[in-house]
């Protein structure tokens, strides 16, 4: 396939910077705006046709480099046995972990999620040439930390007090939800997934002792047993302190988020990786000039140098313009063309 996408996994020169977008199909589309009147969250995400309509729109409105498979990080906690639920406005909430029935979580089979492999097979007949897909799943550390705080959580202290105070038993159950992790991703690479993206999102929560001794063995076990399949992006918010870490943990292409330089953290993690990223969302909120001007900003930070892939810093903010997406999509490609 020739990819742009797949060539800068890979640190190879491109004709210009491959560019997509976290949460490129999502709720800032009128389209999907639509879906979600008619659907529950939970229904789009587990409706092979649904899944393949909404995975396929950024790339047929905007001309995106890669597609992302439409899908939710704690999918695979459901199929282990813990009940989610999403409410509009409050985000997952997640239950069924109290006290030691946290000790009860299931393995992860494969037969839970064919609805999401059949929809990967289809999605790859119907993707243009040169457009890749991306499976993705969440990082144990940010996976266990939905556990343990029943959602999401502005300091994450319950997770961290669980960490030091319960050390055993916490590698007990990180060990659980990395197998859990790895057959995920297995299920996305076979069914036809080109590259996949591991997301830390709270990694950024910890002390550096604390991601070596609690979380990085772990990542880094994913990444040694998925590595070489497909290539694959390593993303974490909030953690310009751990970069060094992070890079240590895995990834051929190393994402960050936009509260770091991306040409200084290139130059702490090193060129013999990638690295994505890291436009400000909030960026696209502003008018074309301002996009302009931010997004050149951090095509000069990137230096040219092969291994970037143009991304935001998070995910595209429910309230951006879909024209705004459109201008910063054709315009990197034109800006960066070499």
């Amino acid at each position: 396939m020739g990819s742009t996408f797949l060539e800068a996994c890979q640190r190879r020169p491109t004709p210009h910077t491959p560019i997509w977008l976290m949460r490129q199909a999502g709720r800032y589309m009128r389209e999907y705006r639509r879906l979600r009147r008619r659907y529950g969250f939970l229904t789009l995400c587990k409706t092979p046709e649904l899944i393949v309509q909404i995975t396929l729109l950024p790339v047929e409105k905007f001309g995106v480099d890669a597609a992302i498979l439409f899908s939710d990080l704690l999918l695979p906690l459901e199929a282990m046995g813990l009940e989610v639920s999403y409410t509009k406005g409050e985000g997952p909430i997640v239950r069924g972990i109290e006290g030691e029935r946290i000790a009860e979580l299931r393995p992860l089979s494969p037969d839970s999620f064919t609805f999401l492999t059949q929809a990967i097979k289809e999605i790859r007949r119907l993707l243009p040439e040169g457009v890749p897909l991306i499976g993705f799943a969440g990082a144990p550390f940010t996976l266990l930390s939905y556990m343990i705080e029943g959602g999401g959580s502005k300091d994450f202290s319950r997770t961290r007090a669980f960490m030091y105070g319960a050390p055993e038993r916490w590698h007990q159950l990180m060990g659980k939800v990395t197998e859990a992790v790895i057959t995920f991703l297995n299920l996305q690479i076979e069914a036809g997934c080109h590259a996949v993206q591991l997301f830390d999102s709270w990694a950024g929560s910890l002390p550096p002792f604390a991601y070596r001794e609690f979380a990085l063995p772990y990542t880094r076990e994913i990444f040694d047993r998925i590595g070489g399949r497909v290539p694959c992006i390593h993303f974490s918010t909030g953690t310009a302190g751990i970069l060094e870490l992070i890079k240590e943990a895995g990834g051929d292409v190393i994402g960050i988020d936009w509260r770091t330089d991306l040409g200084e953290a290139w130059r702490r993690i090193g060129y013999e990786v990638g690295i994505q990223g890291n436009l400000d969302p909030a960026v696209l909120l502003g008018p074309k000039e301002l996009i302009e001007r931010e997004a050149k900003r951090v095509l000069e930070a990137a230096g040219g140098r092969p291994g970037h892939i143009f991304n935001l810093g998070h995910g595209v903010l429910p309230q951006t313009p879909e024209e705004n997406v459109r201008f910063l999509v054709q315009g990197v490609k034109e800006w960066s063309r070499r």
